[in-house]
């Protein structure tokens, strides 16, 4: 080999070993910039785990097995007392009208008796559950009342109406009749409870109304003095006892639906 050969062989060589050089310096480059990235991502995953977990247990929270542990949150059902001083608030959704009904002498005494034990407390419970019933259905909620009921006190709603029956010992007499409270804070919205009620079950009982026995006891009414004088008020006698008793006891349904009715005209439904 020459000298000019072997100069062109070292160079070659020399050529040779530099790129080689230049690719394990560059694979080594590559390997660390992969292990540092690997390295990032592992803290970066480390750090979200830690915060995580002080999110799930940290002292505002507890874990599930703690959860687990702890004994069940139980809402106290509201005293008698409350419920006495927030009246009918309570359970009341005011984007339905809401009407109480009073089941005559229910809870106090039988009221009127007829000879073979026929108690006005028995038939006007019958009624006045039907009358709840109906209005339900309407989507008009109804408290359902007894004769002196606590809930009574300043009992707010859109109407009361009292449902009652007449005398048993008046042979001859037949009708019903409906009143208001003498002196009315709102005249003008009893009055119309009033017509609407006699109008409807004039209508649905074929009864006539008669008002010439609308006693005193009917127009000073108790229960108008008990609710806020801004509810609309009224007392229907549903007819008497003897003479209309084959309605009352025979078909209290039809009884119902008049009263119903009467109420769901006064409350535009």
């Amino acid at each position: 080999m020459d000298e000019f050969e072997i100069l062109c062989y070292h160079n070659f060589m020399s050529k040779r070993r530099q790129k080689k050089q230049t690719q394990t310096i560059r694979r080594t480059t590559i390997k660390r910039g992969e292990q540092t990235m690997f390295s990032i991502t592992m803290i970066t995953l480390l750090i979200a785990g830690v915060l995580v977990g002080f999110e799930l247990f940290g002292p505002n929270e507890r874990s599930n097995a703690e959860i687990r542990m702890m004994p069940p949150v139980v809402q106290a059902a509201p005293t008698k007392e409350a419920v006495a001083v927030t009246g009918n608030l309570l359970a009341r959704d005011y984007a339905k009208p809401l009407v109480g009904i009073v089941s005559g002498h229910k809870g106090y005494d039988p009221g009127a008796v007829c000879a073979d034990g026929w108690s006005e407390v028995e038939v006007n419970h019958i009624i006045a559950a039907e009358v709840v019933s109906l209005l339900r259905r309407r989507g008009v909620q109804a408290d359902l009342l007894d004769e002196y009921d606590d809930r009574l006190t300043d009992y707010k709603a859109d109407a009361l109406v009292s449902i009652h029956s007449d005398s048993c010992n008046i042979p001859g007499a037949t009708g019903f009749k409906v009143a208001r409270v003498t002196d009315s804070a709102i005249t003008e919205a009893e009055d119309r409870l009033v017509t609407c009620l006699t109008r409807e079950y004039a209508a649905y009982t074929g009864l006539s109304a008669h008002p010439a026995s609308i006693t005193d006891g009917m127009t000073n009414y108790h229960a108008f003095n008990e609710i806020t004088p801004l509810t609309p008020g009224a007392i229907i006698e549903t007819g008497f006892m003897l003479d209309d008793r084959h309605l009352l006891q025979y078909k209290p349904k039809i009884v119902a639906r008049g009263i119903a009715a009467g109420i769901l005209c006064f409350l535009g439904r």
